[in-house]
Formats: C-alpha cells, structure tokens, sequence
C-alpha cells in the first residue's frame, strides 16, 4: 500500500476508510437539469462547484481512480446538469455532484441564468448536502466570479471548502502566492473551511487529502 498524504492534525484511520471507499464500488447514478428530477434527499450529498473548464470532471475521476467516470471536455460549459455519482453500495454511503460550472462568458444567457438558479436553489435548499467544494484554477486564482458564488453559500449558511486544481500547471513560487491570496480569502467568508486544498489531477496532487477531507464532511 502506497503512503497516505496528510494534512496536520488529519485522522490516519479517517484517511485509511477514504482510501478504501474509493476504491471500492462508485458508479453514476443519474443527471438532474431541473430539482424535480433530484435523487430521494436519503444519503449525504458533496458537491463540486467551480468555473467552466476549471476540472472538475478530471477531479472527479481522480478523487475515485476511474478513468471515466465523469465526462470530461475541452469545450467550457459542457455540463448543463447536476451530475450524481453514488459511492458504496449495501449500504449506499454518499453522493458526489458534479454542479454545472459557471461564469462560461459565452454561453447564451438563457441558459447562465438557468444554471445559476439551479445552482442557487440546489445549495440552498438541499438538507442532505454536507459541504460544497469550490474548485479555483490554480493559474488564475480567484475571479469575481467565484467570489460571487462564496456569498451566495454564505447567505444560504452553506459549509464549503476551496479547493485549488491543475496545481501542476503553474511554478512552486506561483502557487505558493496563490495559496496564500485563497486562504486570505476563504478566512474572509463566514461559510468557509479556513484550510485550502491544493491538488493536481494529473500528477495526483492532493487527491488523498481530498477524499478523506470528503470523508470528513460527509460524518460531521
């Protein structure tokens, strides 16, 4: 067995039972366009938020070691739906929700606006929903846009937790400046974990601190 990456203070046996959760069964359940169409509220739920083209699908895949198990696209603004994957079976554990990504600048405004309140009112209103986990790109950091998410879950009391992505895209100095500027700004928004996550999906940067910080929020 490979060692474990931890944080301070991280739980070893908390982090043992995310390595084994998932890498056991996960598979896809169903995509939801509308709230009428969400799975029974019976299991916790994490979500994954995150601008267009941000990687949230390439995360996906390596937080749960498929190749495949969230589409991936070249094409910003590709998921329109809230996207459910069920992880453990016998019984089912949680969810993960892979959110339509926002602030797609070309995307026709009928349809930002549809995902914004499907986004809005799924967060808000989703009593099983344990954390939702904000992606930011690691070359850009923070935009406004993102920014205006975090208050809309600070308004709705929802817990959430940034994590930064395609970590491996940028120079130590670089991303060790954005680190910083994101924790500066997670300690600003009442909703928001103190602690970032920093990973690469390519290089598996942080997936393992990811899964049990998963983990973690799905037993608060």
């Amino acid at each position: 067995m490979s060692e474990i990456e931890l944080e301070p203070g991280a739980d070893p046996e908390r982090a043992e039972r995310a390595r084994k959760l998932f890498s056991g069964p996960i598979s896809f359940l169903k995509s939801a366009p509308a709230l009428e169409h969400l799975p029974s509220p019976s299991v916790p739920e994490i979500a994954f938020a995150g601008r267009s083209n941000v990687g949230k699908s390439s995360l996906l895949n390596a937080l749960t070691n498929r190749n495949n198990l969230a589409r991936t696209s070249v094409t910003p603004g590709r998921t329109q739906e809230l996207n459910y994957f069920d992880v453990g079976e016998d019984p089912l554990i949680f969810r993960l929700v892979d959110m339509p990504g926002y602030g797609f600048a070309k995307a026709p405004k009928d349809v930002v606006k549809k995902w914004r309140y499907l986004i809005n009112d799924y967060v808000r209103g989703r009593v099983v929903l344990k954390r939702t986990l904000v992606l930011i790109d690691s070359r850009h950091g923070m935009k406004d846009v993102d920014r205006e998410v975090l208050e809309m879950l600070d308004v709705g009391a929802v817990s959430y937790r940034i994590v930064l992505t395609k970590a491996d895209k940028v120079k130590a100095t670089e991303l060790a400046a954005v680190l910083a500027a994101t924790e500066v700004e997670a300690r600003k928004h009442a909703a928001a974990h103190p602690e970032v996550i920093v990973t690469s999906s390519e290089k598996g940067m942080g997936i393992a601190e990811l899964r049990t910080a998963v983990l973690e929020a799905v037993e608060i």
